[in-house]
């Protein structure tokens, strides 16, 4: 069997978006109650009963997280311009290493808008 686990992170961050017109909201400092999804697939160990356990998955992700809640993020090396896509890849480009199976990276930065990165093609 073929299985996919997710994982939700929440974080708080503030950011701005540097790169767009002066008259954007967006451009002006802001925060977001982001939330990070990390998705992985594999096989389902047939001894076990499951791919990995979720906590292999928050382990990955934590030092992550810590870089990433409560600061504010402009000022991360890679995040000078932190749109949820560059955060998306930023978090990828630093998981895959750690996670071999991870699928998806998935950033929220409300609750109805939301961005899916699946690696380089």
């Amino acid at each position: 069997m073929h299985m996919e686990l997710r994982k939700t992170f929440q974080f708080e961050a503030a950011h701005r978006l540097p790169k767009l017109p002066q008259t954007h909201k967006c451009r002006r400092l802001h925060g977001h109650s982001f939330q990070v999804e990390i998705v992985v697939a594999g096989p389902c160990d047939p001894k076990l009963g499951w791919v990995m356990d979720y906590a292999g998955i928050s382990t990955a992700f934590r030092p992550l997280w810590s870089q990433l809640d409560h600061r504010y993020l402009n000022t991360l090396p890679g995040l000078q311009n932190p749109t949820s896509e560059n955060i998306a890849a930023w978090i990828w480009k630093r998981l895959k290493p750690r996670l071999p199976m991870l699928t998806e990276v998935v950033v929220a930065e409300t609750c109805t808008a939301r961005c899916v990165y699946r690696g380089a093609p």
